[in-house]
């Protein structure tokens, strides 16, 4: 039995609620769209496909998504326009992006604008449903269940609030907007100010995953979060550079 997203499950007369993900696939080939729609089912998740990039948007605008995988290369409205548009309307939905393209130009512009991620064709559906379980998993731990364990509600630093439950931060009274990875990129530094992260450990800890070669998405993330949380992004006060090592959250002394 269906019902708002959620299967019930009855086994040896006891019953299991078993959550189904929603996912939004904008993909105009139509064998990767089907593969993803079989794969993502076998880790119970309701697949909607759109195979062009205006219909996608409509898609994504229109209904509730767990997540949206959004292909670079769309007819009729391209992903980083589609990415651009979604994220105006929604800073909290991830959005996994797929591209053909080899320039890292092409990958950091889709991640400057918004993504969340970024999986490059040909990609291995292995990696691919890894990525996806990683989201989830950062889904799930920001969810009001698991906030109700003790952590920390709210961190002050500065003029820096960061209302932990409600997903939110102001700088001297004015809120800041951000993406959730963003969101979870700031919490994860501010939890632990001072102590040092490397990029590997940074994509492991916040990404959920670790893989060579994907650490200047941590560097495209970090400037786009300092270009929203610092009043001199090139001479930060939050994120510090140590160089040759990684990033840390500055000590407040007061």
């Amino acid at each position: 039995m269906m019902h708002d997203g959620v299967i019930l499950c009855v086994l040896q007369a006891k019953t299991v609620f078993c959550m189904v993900r929603k996912v939004l696939v904008i993909e105009d080939n139509p064998d990767i769209a089907h593969l993803l729609k079989v794969n993502l089912g076998d880790i119970s998740c309701h697949v909607d496909i759109a195979g062009n990039g205006s219909d996608g948007l409509g898609m994504a605008l229109n209904h509730e998504y767990d997540l949206v995988i959004l292909d670079l290369m769309l007819p009729r409205l391209d992903g980083i326009d589609v990415c651009r548009r979604i994220r105006k309307e929604n800073d909290y939905i991830p959005i996994l992006m797929l591209t053909a393209r080899t320039s890292e130009l092409d990958r950091v512009l889709g991640l400057e604008i918004g993504a969340d991620d970024y999986i490059t064709k040909p990609f291995s559906m292995r990696e691919l449903l890894a990525r996806v379980k990683a989201i989830f998993r950062r889904i799930d731990i920001s969810s009001p269940s698991a906030q109700d364990q003790p952590a920390f509600r709210r961190i002050d630093a500065g003029a820096m609030v960061i209302d932990v439950e409600k997903r939110k931060v102001e700088i001297d009274d004015k809120q800041i907007d951000l993406t959730a990875r963003e969101f979870d990129l700031l919490l994860h530094f501010a939890s632990h100010p001072g102590r040092v992260y490397s990029r590997p450990q940074l994509l492991d800890q916040v990404w959920g995953y670790g893989h060579d070669g994907y650490e200047h998405t941590v560097n495209s993330h970090i400037n786009r979060l300092r270009a929203k949380i610092e009043s001199d992004p090139a001479n930060p006060e939050y994120i510090l550079t140590v160089w040759g090592v990684g990033y840390k959250f500055h000590e407040q002394t007061d």
